[in-house]
């Protein structure tokens, strides 16, 4: 983002406090104590992460009916930590159902797709990876191609937004002690608010983000970024409840509802590492 005004006094206060919870987040994963062994058994623990096949097939028929909003666009699902010790290495999914068990293939950077298939459906059956509840979290991932590195397309995010709540991904709607609203009651609804607090992540700790709209451009404010933890003398007592707990440092909100920005608005990520 080079040549561009560069944030305030209060991003780079902001963007210490991201850098010290991301870093404290790194050393965590990294401790070879706190590394969970490979898995390499699909989990049938009493306490799986796993959700509900119908609902991310419904998501799936969701994005299908809502896809001009990202015509270029492809869905996937992405799988992401909760947890400091979670291990994301060699993760497997499969679709299991009460008469058969369908591998998914899940690509090296966390995300799959599902295949549809009837008799899951009929069955009920859920997704699961091969670890337990709480220790992961789950997003849809739309993403058009041929963008300029550390961009985004916003209205790729508002289906992201809408299809997410339709899959029923989100965990713990009630995060940091209940600021974030209630997801479920209507999706779209909610999605189309312009303060609406669905949690995005980064691919990495984040320093700042733009909107650019032709000759518009805006820095997101502060409250916008690290789950609003920046200023939350509870952080620590908040964050288990939140499936942002390991990565405060690369959330983020989008006015998803303030249609003065366009879809095809790029959303413009500076790095901390940057």
């Amino acid at each position: 983002m080079t040549g561009l005004p560069r944030p305030s006094a209060q991003w780079h206060a902001a963007a210490q406090f991201a850098l010290l919870v991301a870093c404290a987040g790194v050393g965590a994963q990294e401790s070879p104590k706190s590394t969970l062994p490979s898995v390499t058994v699909i989990a049938r623990s009493r306490d799986p992460v796993e959700k509900s096949y119908r609902k991310m097939i419904q998501g799936m028929d969701y994005f299908e009916r809502k896809h001009a909003m990202a015509p270029n666009a492809t869905l996937r699902f992405k799988l992401l930590p909760r947890r400091h010790e979670t291990n994301m290495n060699d993760v497997e999914v499969e679709i299991s159902a009460r008469s058969f068990d369908i591998p998914v293939p899940v690509a090296p950077d966390q995300t799959f797709t599902l295949v549809r298939n009837q008799k899951a459906l009929d069955e009920d059956a859920v997704v699961s990876p091969n670890r337990k509840k709480q220790s992961m979290t789950w997003r849809t991932e739309i993403r058009t191609p041929g963008l300029p590195p550390n961009t985004r397309r916003l209205g790729d995010m508002r289906l992201e937004c809408q299809v997410g709540i339709e899959a029923d991904l989100v965990s713990n709607s009630n995060t940091l002690g209940g600021r974030i609203a209630n997801l479920f009651s209507d999706p779209v609804g909610y999605c189309d608010r312009k303060e609406a607090k669905y949690l995005f992540f980064a691919e990495r700790p984040l320093f700042s983000v733009a909107l650019v709209a032709g000759r518009r451009r805006e820095f997101l404010p502060i409250d916008r970024l690290y789950a609003e933890a920046s200023d939350d003398p509870g952080l620590k007592y908040d964050l288990p409840y939140c499936d942002c707990e390991v990565m405060v440092a690369r959330t983020y909100y989008l006015p998803l509802g303030d249609h003065s920005w366009p879809d095809d608005t790029r959303v413009e990520f500076e790095y901390m590492d940057d």
